[in-house]
């Protein structure tokens, strides 16, 4: 299978209720390893700029609002077919369509509050990345299972 790496964001409304342990249990359990990680809270700007795609929508000033309201972890998620696993572990944008055991259907609020934010192709991911991290901080690991 394919190596593949995706960004994923653990919004506010995530790191609020003190789950980033628990998405990040689901991540490694599912055979992704964390390649990136950083704490930070978004300026207005990096939110505007890093949702741009977004501007001309009806809810794109509460999106930069709400990203920009808390503290985010910042993640580099690495393992095959990464995108397309990580946007199963995270279910669907609406959380009353997320699937039961999913990261949305049990943390997320609403469609707009939805917890965590995942790369939606690989060429998206390779660009929502290096918005975030340097090629340096992203490193490459393999899990060795005699200390496991």
């Amino acid at each position: 299978m394919q190596q593949e790496k995706t960004l994923s964001i653990i919004k506010p409304d995530a790191v609020a209720k003190c789950v980033i342990g628990e998405i990040n249990r689901r991540f490694e359990q599912e055979g992704l390893r964390i390649v990136a990680a950083k704490m930070t809270r978004l300026t207005k700007k990096q939110a505007e700029d890093f949702y741009g795609i977004h501007k001309d929508r009806p809810f794109f000033n509460a999106l930069v609002s709400f990203m920009s309201s808390g503290p985010v972890m910042l993640q580099v998620l690495e393992g095959p077919n990464a995108v397309a696993l990580n946007r199963q572990i995270m279910g669907a944008t609406n959380p009353k369509e997320a699937a039961i055991g999913t990261i949305r259907a049990d943390f997320a609020e609403s469609i707009d509050h939805n917890a965590v934010h995942g790369s939606d192709s690989l060429d998206n991911a390779k660009q929502e990345i290096s918005f975030f991290f340097t090629p340096e901080e992203v490193v490459t690991y393999v899990k060795n299972t005699e200390l496991a």
